[in-house]
């Protein structure tokens, strides 16, 4: 891509995810356009649909989380390595909202622009989750698709304006629910430390 196409692509990306933030995913692709000072069919152009734009957004925070994952695998810990990317997973999706609506259709949507992301995020979380499980510190009656199911329903709650003061009582909730009694112990103990 020429320099000048990139700069451009790059306002484009910059301008849309400060309008998600504030808006939501449900912004105007027009609204979009004029603050970027751009007509409509140039961000067209550059993202044809509103799921390609927020691919374009979401891939860099995707592939960050997904290194996270990796790097995790080998922590000390399973159980804390677990606990740790969820809530960042988790932390993340509430930065563009309504985002975590599209990622719950796409994972189900394989022609859509974000289901390879999504595919390879839930596939991050499963290591871990799979992970603890293997040394006894998580449940053994959920799977990676429940993973990604808990980190669709936490961002919800975290997009919800009226919930949100309570979002991260309600996070170490599901954590302590997924992990084992055992690892959940040792995790109340740390925190009392």
């Amino acid at each position: 891509m020429r320099a000048d196409a990139r700069k451009n692509r790059d306002h484009l990306l910059a301008v849309a995810g400060a309008a998600i933030s504030e808006q939501g995913v449900d912004v105007s692709l027009r609204d979009i356009a004029r603050r970027a000072d751009v007509g409509l069919a140039t961000l067209l152009r550059h993202f044809p649909t509103r799921e390609a734009l927020l691919d374009a957004l979401l891939h860099t925070s995707f592939g960050e989380l997904t290194a996270k994952a990796d790097a995790l695998e080998t922590d000390d810990s399973p159980g804390d390595a677990l606990v740790s990317w969820l809530r960042d997973c988790v932390g993340w999706t509430t930065e563009y909202r309504g985002a975590v609506v599209l990622m719950a259709a796409a994972i189900a949507d394989p022609d859509s622009a974000l289901h390879a992301s999504c595919v390879t995020l839930r596939a991050a979380g499963a290591r871990l989750l799979s992970r603890a499980q293997a040394a006894g510190l998580a449940r053994t009656d959920i799977d990676g698709d429940d993973l990604f199911a808990l980190v669709e329903a936490l961002a919800w709650l975290g997009d919800q304006r009226s919930l949100a003061p309570r979002a991260d009582h309600i996070f170490d909730v599901v954590a302590s629910a997924i992990l084992t009694s055992t690892a959940s112990s040792g995790a109340e103990e740390g925190t009392r430390s």
